[in-house]
């Protein structure tokens, strides 16, 4: 029997696995509430973005991780009145397997993010320029300091009780 064809030893089956089944939008949503007149306006709008993540366990191994974007754009001069609002979710289903369970945390919350994040900035760029206003052009983001941030938080929160 060749190496290529031999059944795996428990080293190989306890090696870590993370693989990317799939990545998908799962929500996107668009309001442009003052149109058409909105498009009269010759102000650049203020943007605010509101970013969150969450992770779930599908099954065994199996996780959905999402991403959600809130993007409002007003106008400062004019009472915030809103140009638009774009809602969206990212999502991937990822695979990860023999990972320790203090890695787990990191990985879903940080690297999962990571991945993702370009695809929703792809998507809230292209949705923004479809309505007809300039492409919104997100910033990148450091989820591992977002990450390490919430963990202090908690941490924090557990010393106060």
């Amino acid at each position: 029997m060749s190496k290529a064809n031999a059944t795996p030893t428990a080293t190989a089956l306890s090696q870590p696995v993370f693989n990317i089944e799939k990545l998908y939008v799962k929500d996107i949503s668009l309001e442009v509430p003052h149109a058409p007149a909105i498009f009269l306006e010759r102000d650049p709008p203020q943007i605010d973005l509101q970013i969150h993540s969450q992770a779930n366990q599908i099954e065994e191994g199996l996780f959905e991780v999402q991403i959600m974007a809130t993007v409002t754009a007003k106008l400062a001069a004019k009472d915030n009145k809103i140009v638009f609002l774009i809602e969206a979710k990212q999502v991937g289903i990822f695979r990860i397997l023999n990972l320790p369970p203090a890695e787990m945390a990191p990985v879903l919350g940080v690297v999962c993010p990571n991945i993702l994040y370009p695809y929703l900035r792809e998507v809230i760029s292209a949705v923004s320029s479809r309505a007809g206003f300039a492409a919104v052009l997100l910033n990148p983001i450091n989820f591992d300091a977002i990450y390490q941030k919430q963990k202090l938080a908690e941490v924090n929160e557990v010393v106060k009780h």
